[in-house]
């Protein structure tokens, strides 16, 4: 072992009101799975965070947006997105928790924007 026990490191962002996000809690819970819960509007990742999250996640970044949201739609994200460099739409994402997409896992060497039963089945049951 590495001297931590079963202490897993894992963080998961989500917003309380979220469907989604009860559903992914509630799967971690039923597989025993430990996480620290961190509320992705009051205590939402900052720039640099976002970019450690990003450059794990080996995703692209339009996927950690949050596409259904009520800001993304105000915002007509679907259409400025596209014509933004990286640098502004990590500097958008830092601004406001509800922009990003949710939940999002973060693990030691990987991090998932949205709950993928499978995905994460893979990642955290193995």
């Amino acid at each position: 072992g590495n001297g931590r026990g079963m202490k897993t490191m894992l963080k998961v962002y989500c917003y309380s009101k979220c469907t989604t996000c009860k559903k992914a809690l509630k799967w971690l819970d039923e597989h025993s799975i430990e996480y620290d819960l961190l509320d992705i509007k009051t205590d939402h990742p900052d720039e640099e965070t976002l970019r450690k999250y990003h450059a794990m996640s080996g995703l692209l970044l339009k996927r950690f947006f949050n596409t259904s949201g009520q800001i993304y739609r105000d915002m007509e994200l679907s259409k400025k997105l596209p014509v933004m460099s990286e640098e502004e739409q990590f500097a958008l994402l830092a601004t406001d928790g509800m922009i990003v997409k949710r939940p999002l896992l973060v693990g030691e060497d990987f991090v998932f924007t949205g709950f993928k039963e499978a995905e994460w089945e893979e990642k955290l049951l193995k």
